[in-house]
């Protein structure tokens, strides 16, 4: 098994915690997003997308990071994804707010701050990121009030947990504040803290060692 990715992505470092809390062993190929590797014309015959991360399994080639979690969950097991059918509905609830909520706010940030000062694109542009920073403290406020009361979003850990917690854990890099929305930084200590969650973040800072310098 052959994960392609660049570990310091958020879709990655989900993909990459998921393997690890289920023990699944595979190759990790690094694809640098900062050097446009993902349009190479051998990773586009991949993924013609050209987005990572990639998940080749014998003949199956398969692309978007739910769909890889997805897979790994059910060929592995492991109980990250829910046995009541209401419990599944709140893991595809959270599942789906990340893609389309969470994700795209955070994106724009992490672009204007963080993207543009490693990649020399020119200065952060204020009003994105004004209203990007806007939608997610919506966004943060919105996932504050689900956790009242729960340590998980789907009543036990899932794949939710490590899709919402690893665009979180961007979220001082990007300059985002979690002040004032307790249950939310209750939450992402609990999943941070875990070995899988810490190895995903470990190989998140080792894909940008070379852009730091």
């Amino acid at each position: 098994m052959k994960l392609y990715d660049f570990a310091f992505s958020p879709n990655c470092r989900k993909v990459r915690a998921v393997a690890y809390e289920l023990g699944v062993s595979f190759e990790p190929v690094h694809v640098d997003l900062f050097q446009r590797a993902s349009r190479a014309p051998q990773f586009l015959e991949l993924n013609p997308n050209g987005r990572v991360p990639v998940l080749v399994d014998d003949d199956l080639v398969l692309w978007e990071s739910t769909a890889i979690m997805r897979y790994l969950a059910a060929k592995c097991g492991g109980g990250l994804v829910p046995a009541t059918a209401r419990a599944q509905a709140e893991l595809d609830r959270w599942l789906a707010w990340q893609l389309a909520h969470l994700g795209p706010a955070m994106t724009a940030v992490a672009f204007e701050r963080v993207v543009k000062r490693l990649t020399g694109q020119g200065a952060p542009n204020e009003v994105v990121i004004a209203a990007s920073s806007a939608d997610f403290a919506h966004l943060s406020k919105v996932l504050d009030g689900a956790l009242s009361g729960r340590d998980y979003l789907a009543g036990s850990l899932s794949l939710a947990d490590f899709a919402l917690a690893s665009h979180y854990s961007l979220a001082p890099l990007c300059g985002l504040s979690l002040a004032g929305f307790p249950h939310l930084e209750s939450w992402l200590t609990r999943v941070l803290g875990r070995d899988s969650m810490r190895r995903a973040l470990a190989d998140a800072q080792a894909a940008m060692r070379p852009h730091a310098a």
